[in-house]
């Protein structure tokens, strides 16, 4: 799903002008660029980027190197309640997990076919799909200081053709401690990025999900 430009709230034009001058056809063609690569952009200036990052964040996608947002206030709740700002894309959908993971090529659906089994173990619950890619399990609420809220899932991940992201494991009371022992990966903002399987520990992987899970949603989802 292509999100322009012009959807973003706040995201002034001179922005949106750079952006496109410099090859970047919607906000999804921005995950995984560096950030100083972004800001160093004429038009573009910080609050543009942190507009653009926060919506990134909001479909499991972020930018490389983003700092942390300066304000993290928000309330986030077990389950879900239909409530979400209108412009959000990214939402539960009743298309089939395992059906999505048999369509996936080669080693993608061996790596979805996997990440089903350590998932469904350390959860206890029934994966759902997330927008076109995201598969997610539980839900939570989230309501940000500014009054933006919408539901997303508590854990989950994405087998995605460059890399696997796993979402909803990270500033939790033993993040570091189990990240430490996971084995080759690394964080964004909003996700833990892992090239393969075979380059981590996938015990300390069900364990790192089955902790996030029963510890209280926050704002990693």
């Amino acid at each position: 799903m292509s999100t322009s430009f012009e959807q973003i709230p706040g995201l002034a034009r001179p922005a949106r002008d750079a952006l496109t001058a410099a090859g970047y056809r919607d906000l999804e063609s921005l995950d995984g660029v560096d950030w100083e690569a972004a800001s160093g952009l004429h038009g573009v200036g910080k609050r543009g980027l942190e507009r653009l990052q926060a919506a990134l964040l909001e479909r499991g996608l972020s930018m490389r190197n983003a700092p942390a947002p300066e304000e993290r206030s928000a309330e986030w709740t077990r389950g879900n309640t239909g409530t979400g700002a209108p412009d959000l894309v990214t939402a539960r959908t009743e298309e089939s997990p395992a059906g999505y993971v048999e369509k996936l090529e080669g080693r993608r659906r061996e790596h979805g076919r996997l990440l089903l089994e350590i998932f469904g173990r350390a959860t206890g619950e029934r994966p759902a799909m997330w927008g076109p890619s995201m598969i997610g399990y539980g839900q939570a609420h989230y309501r940000y200081a500014t009054g933006r809220e919408g539901d997303t899932f508590h854990v989950g991940f994405s087998p995605g053709k460059a890399r696997i992201s796993l979402y909803g494991l990270q500033g939790l009371p033993r993040s570091e401690e189990l990240l430490a022992r996971l084995g080759k990966h690394r964080t964004a903002v909003s996700c833990v990025y892992v090239n393969k399987p075979e380059d981590i520990d996938l015990g300390v992987l069900e364990e790192l999900v089955r902790h996030a899970w029963e510890t209280d949603p926050g704002g990693c989802a």
